[in-house]
């Protein structure tokens, strides 16, 4: 009987098992990436982040706030730049912004009301934008979006990579880990798990549409791209107003602008589901934020991308 018992049990609750391990996924086994809409204009490099509990989002133009997304309050602004991003380890909030020059700068902060900046790589000749910081069991590493010199970025835009044992002292790594200077692939979102280092860049396709793509490596110079690409496409749930305070004049906005990207990806896990938020827009300065569920851990996210894992 406690065989039989078993049988059934496997047969029927199993699969089940089986799916909540790999997380949900769409009509055609991709990872199931629940679009919620805009909730900002004119809002590109963001980042979601929790801090001491409770989830905000980092995002500005030339000058840097973060907002608590279930009150709507919002931090003192501080530092001024154009590219930022931010990161989380422990009770400290670190800021890494850049200026599409060679330096970045980072600001450190444990109440997100007083900041203390340094600077933390200075390469000239280069010109630095977009930045993104994980961390492995035994460093930090930090991705960062270059335009210049030539003979690193090829076709340009390109990851390139430096670590750090502390948050405060970095070593580029060598010029072959790079990603990729043979075409269009602006780097944003860079994650880690079970050996992979994950890149969460921008493609360009045909026709000026701007697709968020994901690679993997294990030692930032050999990678594999997910066959399940794209991770985000312009569609029209961009366009759902998602904050209530839009005005008549805003969401006619939203109804007609022109969308033919769906970039700047960044994400954090909250509450056991993965909070997104991205751009949409014409890639050409009229950008709107949107954000987006997945409702599974950052685990599955990642591993959902690479069917072979499942």
């Amino acid at each position: 009987m406690h065989r039989i018992w078993t049988t059934w049990f496997l047969t029927f609750f199993a699969p089940l098992f089986v799916l909540a391990a790999e997380g949900p996924v769409d009509g055609d086994g991709r990872p199931l990436i629940k679009k919620l809409g805009t909730t900002a204009l004119d809002i590109v490099e963001n980042s979601p982040v929790v801090f001491k509990g409770k989830l905000y989002v980092f995002m500005g133009r030339h000058k840097f706030y973060f907002i608590e997304h279930e009150t709507g309050w919002t931090t003192p602004s501080f530092a001024s730049g154009y590219f930022g991003n931010a990161f989380v380890d422990g009770d400290t909030m670190y800021v890494t912004v850049a200026h599409a020059k060679q330096r970045v700068h980072m600001y450190t902060s444990k109440d997100l009301e007083h900041w203390e900046p340094s600077v933390i790589l200075d390469l000239p000749g280069f010109k630095i934008y977009n930045t993104s910081i994980c961390k492995t069991p035994d460093k930090y590493v930090m991705m960062f979006e270059i335009g210049a010199p030539k003979e690193q970025t090829g076709a340009g835009f390109t990851a390139r990579f430096a670590t750090s044992k502390d948050l405060k002292h970095w070593t580029v790594t060598p010029p072959e880990c790079v990603y990729t200077k043979d075409r269009y692939s602006a780097p944003h979102c860079l994650r880690y798990l079970d050996g992979y280092f994950y890149n969460f860049y921008l493609e360009a396709r045909p026709g000026r549409h701007y697709e968020m793509y994901v690679v993997r490596s294990k030692d930032l110079i050999n990678w594999e791209s997910s066959p399940l690409n794209p991770v985000l496409r312009e569609s029209p749930e961009d366009r759902k107003p998602h904050n209530p305070k839009f005005t008549e004049a805003e969401r006619k906005r939203i109804a007609t602008a022109v969308n033919c990207n769906n970039s700047d990806l960044d994400f954090c896990e909250y509450k056991g589901r993965v909070v997104l938020y991205y751009s949409w827009g014409n890639q050409l300065g009229i950008e709107h934020l949107a954000e987006a569920v997945y409702d599974g851990t950052q685990a599955q996210f990642f591993r959902g991308w690479f069917p072979e894992n499942r």
